[in-house]
């Protein structure tokens, strides 16, 4: 039986940061054991590389359910059935509600392409590309009920390449791979 955390990664789009933890934690890289996909978009590709990797994957669609709570219930029910302690969102576009923040204190965490408290919230890269700034960057931080406002547990600077978003986003990215692999080993070794 392994003692290394059970984590559910959260993802909304394609996963590639979904696809690094989980290679890091098959490499033995990240003490940690990728029990579960969880997505609010069930044709995101993140579930064709989950299912690949033999990883669950929790499908459910927002709109399917009356309220936040009983769509965060429906995750949490499926959470406990496969004993997960950790919650690590990539690219998880939604924000957290009451139900998984109760249930899971100082357990979630997220990653965000901007050194917060700057560019918060969606569209972090156009948001410093549309300030003009030389430098943003990347943070990893734990989720509260605010938007992008939880402590800060790692960040990253990445200089913007002046006008090519696509140039910007391949650096952010190739930190963000590094940065969040790191960061998550620092907490799950403790």
């Amino acid at each position: 039986m392994s003692n290394k955390p059970k984590v559910a990664i959260f993802a909304s789009g394609s996963g590639s940061n979904f696809q690094v933890i989980a290679d890091a934690a098959r490499a033995g890289n990240l003490d940690a054991d990728i029990v579960a996909v969880v997505t609010d978009k069930p044709q995101a590709y993140v579930v064709e590389r989950a299912t690949a990797l033999d990883v669950s994957v929790i499908a459910y669609r927002p709109n399917d359910f009356d309220s936040k709570v009983a769509y965060e219930t429906a995750i949490l029910q499926e959470l406990q059935k496969l004993e997960v302690e950790w919650l690590v969102l990539a690219g998880y576009m939604r924000l957290i509600g009451d139900t998984l923040l109760a249930e899971f204190p100082n357990k979630i965490v997220n990653i965000h392409p901007s050194l917060l408290p700057s560019f918060p919230g969606k569209d972090a890269i156009g948001q410093a590309l549309a300030h003009n700034v030389k430098v943003t960057g990347v943070t990893v931080h734990y989720v509260d009920a605010g938007m992008d406002t939880g402590k800060i547990l790692s960040q990253q600077a990445v200089e913007v390449v002046d006008g090519d978003r696509e140039k910007t986003e391949q650096r952010i990215h190739a930190v963000e791979h590094e940065l969040y692999t790191k960061t998550l080993q620092q907490l799950f070794s403790r």
